[in-house]
């Protein structure tokens, strides 16, 4: 009897060691559900990481893609501008020039309104007058500068100067009755308005 409690108690003792081992390998490794989880959420995290950086990325090369355009846009100004700039400048470059040529041709035009064809040999003189006045007009041309000579047109203050005004009621009210003056346009801008006498209705 005695070796056989020996025995029971030897069992019990087996038991107990091996529940002990059980329970200190539970302590000892996690369960394989939290393995899993961990490493599902590291990969989570790992491609919320990936998603953003793609997301900075996309928004500097949208950043890069605006300041591109916006230059581009500024060389396409700066280039118009200075196209604008040579244009001009050929246009009106002559401006000044033409301005001291005026008076010339001005001269000429009162040298054939005064001349008096009765006198002797006058006549070829004054053909030689009207034929380089002519000449002269017509060099002017070629370089766009134009004559304004309005008679008999409707009075315009954008190209005329009124020197007077003048009571006729054969013709409309402000239309111009003669030229003073004949006026000039370089390359459409007014350079000379012409000077004239305006009618006007009789008091």
């Amino acid at each position: 009897m005695e070796n056989k409690e020996e025995v029971s108690e030897e069992e019990k003792s087996i038991e107990e060691s091996k529940s002990e081992l059980v329970d200190d390998d539970s302590i000892g490794n996690d369960p394989p559900n939290k393995v899993v989880d961990s490493e599902e959420s590291s990969e989570k995290s790992e491609e919320e990481i990936a998603v953003d950086s793609l997301s900075k990325l996309e928004v500097q090369l949208e950043e890069m893609r605006d300041q591109v355009l916006r230059h581009q846009a500024e060389v396409q100004n700066v280039k118009r501008r200075a196209e604008q700039d040579v244009e001009k400048a050929r246009k009106y470059a002559l401006e000044r020039f033409c301005n001291e040529l005026l008076p010339i041709v001005d001269s000429l035009e009162m040298a054939i309104l005064s001349a008096s064809p009765d006198q002797e040999g006058s006549e070829s003189i004054l053909k030689g007058v009207k034929l380089t006045l002519k000449m002269f007009v017509d060099t002017l041309a070629k370089f766009n500068l134009e004559q304004i000579d309005p008679e008999g047109e409707p009075f315009d203050p954008k190209s005329h100067q009124a020197v007077s005004m003048v009571e006729n009621n054969e013709v409309e009210p402000n239309t111009v009755l003669s030229v003073m003056q004949r006026g000039y346009v370089l390359s459409g801008r007014l350079i000379r308005p012409a000077m004239v006498v305006v009618s006007k209705a009789s008091e």
